[in-house]
């Protein structure tokens, strides 16, 4: 352990890495206070997640002329992002697979719900795949029926 002190101090010197006692305020209480902690815990509100979807889908063909081709995607959406006027969206990220040595990413944000009957919905997304191989990829998406959470 002192060698490893002495190490530091040769690599940091002391008015570079500041004291604990400088860094945490004295009125902070270091040793955890496990009946505050509990109050705490219950005081919070549960942050409650409605639903997620499940989404799948090809890109449009594109590539270089000799090799043309599209990739496939699957994935589940973020939680529910609610939106004026009472609807919500969600955002997607994904890889695709990999094709003719290299993949692609997705990250984009669908628009609000699109009632589909029965109390349920789905949501769309148009976008494009980040770029590799010197091309990328549009895509239309639309996401499955969505999953609650009871």
């Amino acid at each position: 352990m002192e060698l490893e002190d002495n190490f530091s101090k040769k690599l940091f010197p002391d008015n570079i890495i500041p004291e604990q006692k400088d860094i945490i305020p004295e009125t902070m209480n270091i040793i955890p206070d496990f009946d505050r902690d509990k109050k705490k815990e219950k005081d919070k509100k549960p942050v409650v997640q409605s639903h997620v979807h499940e989404f799948s889908g090809s890109t449009r063909i594109a590539g270089p002329n000799n090799s043309e081709h599209n990739h496939r995607f699957a994935g589940v959406t973020s939680g529910a992002i609610p939106l004026p006027g009472g609807n919500h969206m969600h955002v997607i990220f994904a890889n695709t697979d990999f094709a003719i040595s290299h993949i692609h990413e997705i990250a984009v944000e669908t628009g609000p719900a699109i009632d589909v009957g029965g109390d349920k919905h789905v949501h769309m997304a148009v976008g494009s795949t980040t770029v590799d191989a010197g091309h990328f990829h549009e895509f239309i998406v639309a996401t499955l029926i969505e999953d609650p959470i009871d």
